[in-house]
C-alpha cells in the first residue's frame, strides 16, 4: 500500500513530465521542496505562475518574449535582410551569446519528426514562407541542430525556398575547439573538411 500523499505524487508526477527529469529526479526534487526550510517552493511557484501569465510568442518570429513583438523584431539596429532559422528559442539565446550575427530570427518550436508524429505542419514553417514572400529577405541560415531530424528539416526548408531569389546558407559544422581528430566520428571530420577555409 502506497502511503506517499496525494500532493506530493502530483508533484513528483509533475516534475517527471518535464524533459529530461525521470522519476527519481523528480522525486529528489519534491523532496528537497518539502525538506526546504525558505521560501523555494513559493518561489518556484510564484515563478512559474508569472512565466505562464507573462511569456508568449513573438507574432513575428516565434521567440519568447514579454511583449510582442519582441525586441529583436522591433530593433531598428537588426539586419532586416538575414532571418536565421533555429529549432527553439534556446537556440536565439545561444547565437545572441556570440555577439557575431545581428539578423533576425524565425523559431521554428522543434523539427520534423514522423516517429514522434511531428511534420511540417506543426512547426512554424509556413510563417518563415510568409516571411520571406513579404520582401526584404536576402539570406535564410538554416541553424537546426546536425541531426537527422535537423538535417531533414533543413532540407524541407530549402526546398519551399528554392523558387526564392535568396540565398539559402547552412551553419558550418566540423571539429570542436579542445577535440582531438581520433575521436571525431566520419561525418564530422568529412564536414570539417568541406568547410576548410585558408588562412
Amino acid at each position: 500500500m502506497d502511503t506517499t500523499p496525494p500532493p506530493v505524487l502530483r508533484l513528483i508526477e509533475a516534475f517527471s513530465r518535464l524533459p529530461g527529469i525521470g522519476p527519481k529526479s523528480a522525486s529528489r526534487l519534491t523532496y528537497y521542496l518539502i525538506r526546504s526550510q525558505g521560501d523555494e517552493a513559493i518561489e518556484l511557484s510564484d515563478a512559474l505562475k508569472e512565466l505562464r501569465e507573462r511569456i508568449q510568442f513573438c507574432s513575428i518570429c516565434f521567440n519568447i518574449t514579454e511583449h510582442s513583438p519582441c525586441p529583436i523584431c522591433l530593433s531598428e539596429e537588426r539586419d532586416r535582410s538575414a532571418i536565421c532559422v533555429v529549432e527553439e528559442p534556446l537556440d536565439v539565446m545561444a547565437v545572441e551569446r556570440t555577439r557575431e550575427y545581428r539578423g533576425l530570427y524565425h523559431v521554428l518550436h522543434g523539427v520534423i519528426s514522423p516517429m514522434d508524429g511531428v511534420g511540417p505542419e506543426d512547426l512554424r514553417i509556413r510563417e518563415l514562407v510568409d516571411r520571406v514572400m513579404s520582401g526584404n529577405v536576402k539570406e535564410i541560415i538554416l541553424a537546426t541542430n546536425p541531426s537527422l531530424e535537423g538535417e531533414n528539416t533543413a532540407m524541407y526548408i530549402q526546398r519551399k525556398l528554392v523558387a526564392q531569389t535568396i540565398k539559402i546558407t547552412r551553419l558550418a559544422r566540423g571539429l570542436p575547439m579542445g577535440g582531438d581528430l581520433e575521436y571525431a566520428d566520419e561525418v564530422t571530420l568529412a564536414r570539417a573538411l568541406e568547410g576548410r577555409r585558408e588562412m
